[in-house]
């Protein structure tokens, strides 16, 4: 299977700042060309230049709030006009609140940018690769993917999120079941806490937090961990035999049904 090589393109979604930012940086570093796209058309461009004149690469900036069907549009047409040998989907926010509280819109633009663009920018670039039997797709999920059965005081409010995340994790997997054996890498990357301005957003102050990651080195790991066949990459996990137990978990739970209900339920029955 062929890397990522000097030259490629990559296309990352939420550059303009934190986790996205970083990828730009670390792609740019080996030498590959760049299509930038987040909201923020000022810190795009000045990201561009940085990088072309740091590495002699091109970025092109692409303007677009992803949550807005219109400009996801023209996302998936730069996707689908072909060339694109990485696409990172990163962009997101956390809107961690009270489910109740959540306002429905917000709900709905969370899902929009971590469900539906994800969905549709993959949908865009994939046949290509599959034509050509090669490429790479990074979904940037997080850890809280996994958190659906915890309740800890330090954790965030976060159905919708985890929700969102949770989704992307079994999205990856189920699409490298499909194009992995064609040449075509997927992965989801699961980060901690990563000092970012993500969370800034979010009024949580993470620097007083144990095991605070800075961006560039759980990109460093992502790739890494791309070039060794990951799909689920969680930078700061170093048993990979947990992934390996939660995915056999999964399994068992599913291939546990013997076709009759269980005996539980049958006695709320008389």
């Amino acid at each position: 299977m062929a890397q990522l090589k000097r030259g490629d393109k990559a296309l990352v979604t939420g550059a303009s700042s934190g986790i996205g930012e970083a990828y730009a940086d670390a792609l740019a570093a080996r030498g590959l060309n760049l299509v930038l796209v987040a909201r923020r058309e000022d810190r795009l461009r000045d990201l561009a230049a940085r990088l072309h004149k740091e590495f002699g690469i091109d970025a092109q900036v692409l303007r677009a709030d992803l949550a807005d069907a219109t400009d996801l549009a023209r996302v998936e047409d730069e996707l689908r006009s072909g060339g694109i040998d990485l696409l990172v989907n990163n962009a997101g926010f956390g809107a961690y609140m009270a489910f109740v509280a959540l306002p429905p819109d917000r709900a709905e633009e969370l899902l929009r940018l971590k469900v539906i663009a994800p969905t549709r920018l993959a949908r865009a670039v994939l046949p290509s690769m599959v034509e050509r039997g090669s490429g790479a797709l990074i979904n940037v999920a997080s850890q809280l993917a996994f958190s659906g059965a915890l309740h800890m005081p330090h954790l965030p409010i976060r159905a919708t999120y985890a929700g969102a995340n949770a989704y992307l994790v079994t999205f990856s997997q189920q699409l490298q079941g499909e194009v992995g054996g064609r040449g075509v890498r997927i992965q989801v990357l699961c980060p901690g806490l990563v000092s970012t301005d993500f969370h800034r957003i979010q009024n949580r102050d993470v620097s007083v937090l144990p095991n605070v990651m800075a961006a560039k080195d759980i990109v460093a790991a992502s790739l890494a961990a791309l070039e060794l066949g990951e799909v689920i990459c969680s930078p700061t996990v170093g048993d990979t035999s947990l992934v390996s137990a939660w995915e056999r978990a999964g399994s068992r739970l599913f291939e546990s049904n013997e076709g009759v209900v269980a005996d539980r339920y049958l006695t709320k029955q008389t």
